[in-house]
């Protein structure tokens, strides 16, 4: 079906727990604006739960049974298992998937999409190969030729969001224009949307945090208290800000200051995935692999494989030794280095 004229069209490149709270806030956002057509197509990994297709239980029931459970989806929310047919007459792609899937989906999506498209990106990880790193937006940009990509990143634990508990989020832009659609689509009184012209700190930002998250985990099977884990997230946050402002040009001081930094920073520490995971492995023993397969329900830790990419940049530029904590979370995580030396090696 082909949008209406001169109107805008979302469609969303994700289905999981943050992808599904997504589709709930743009589902209902596009009825507040003439200049959006009311259908979102979200695509979706197809998968059989109890007998039934999952895009069928999310057109007829409403909900994402499996990554977002009793939250009721806007109806003009259609799952669809295919990624070119949902993204074929779209003019904004909201891509939020683990970021290990861009290149694949880019792959797979290249020559199919509409000239005109803008995108945003609610993924957070990096991309590194032996040509170095590479921004998630600049990896859609360059493999889709989209002219504008931006980001949006903050302190958004899903499931609050979904539950529509107050909280911020930040885009980062190039195109002011853009930028101001996007907000229409996220902003709502419950999910406060600020613009700042820094896609790469803002991005930045939500990869790293999740590094540090992995720190907070071991500090908390460690049981070393409150005072410790602030002390890892001021040091991480310091190591953020360095990693950008080393490596991008243009990256603003005042970013860390927006729920992207410091806010995004905290509550991952305090309450996200990683930080969960890496306490269970200092608790139990066991592989971050084999717990993320364990307590997670099909979701995907971003901080482990993050922290392998960023340790591959750092090692390739002899620059571990200026970033003691990303490097000592690196070595506990994939080297059996006994999480106590989270202190100690700092």
């Amino acid at each position: 079906m082909q949008p209406a004229a001169n109107k805008e069209k979302v469609a969303i490149i994700g289905s999981g727990n943050w992808g599904s709270t997504a589709s709930k806030i743009i589902g209902r956002n596009v009825h507040n604006f003439d200049e959006f057509d009311k259908e979102v197509k979200m695509w979706v990994f197809e998968e059989m739960i109890n007998g039934q297709k999952l895009t069928d239980i999310i057109n007829t029931k409403h909900e994402n049974v499996k990554y977002l459970p009793n939250i009721k989806l806007p109806p003009n929310v259609k799952a669809c298992p295919d990624l070119v047919e949902t993204c074929r007459d779209a003019t904004v792609l909201v891509f939020v998937l683990p970021h290990q899937f861009i290149r694949e989906v880019c792959k797979d999506l290249l020559g199919k999409i509409r000239p005109d498209a803008k995108a945003v990106s609610l993924v957070k990880g990096v991309d590194v190969s032996e040509s170095g790193l590479t921004l998630i937006s600049d990896l859609i940009k360059q493999h889709l030729n989209i002219r504008s990509v931006s980001v949006l990143m903050g302190a958004n634990i899903a499931n609050e969001i979904a539950e529509e508990l107050f909280s911020e989020s930040t885009i980062g832009f190039t195109d002011a224009d853009d930028a101001a659609v996007i907000k229409k689509i996220f902003n709502t009184p419950y999910f406060r949307v600020s613009c700042v012209n820094d896609v790469a700190g803002v991005e930045i930002c939500g990869a790293l945090k999740n590094i540090v998250a992995l720190g907070a985990g071991f500090v908390d099977g460690l049981r070393y208290g409150d005072n410790c884990k602030a002390a890892i997230i001021r040091l991480g946050l310091l190591e953020m800000k360095k990693f950008a402002q080393m490596f991008y040009s243009g990256v603003r001081d005042e970013t860390f200051l927006e729920s992207c930094g410091v806010a995004d920073l905290i509550t991952t520490c305090s309450g996200g995935r990683n930080r969960k995971v890496a306490e269970a492995m200092v608790t139990t023993g066991e592989s971050l692999s084999a717990l993320e397969a364990r307590m997670l329900g099909g979701q995907k830790l971003q901080g482990t494989l993050t922290a392998k990419e960023v340790h591959m940049i750092l090692e390739q530029k002899n620059l571990t030794q200026e970033f003691p904590l990303f490097t000592t979370i690196y070595k506990i995580a994939f080297e059996g280095l006994p999480a106590s030396h989270l202190v100690r090696d700092l």
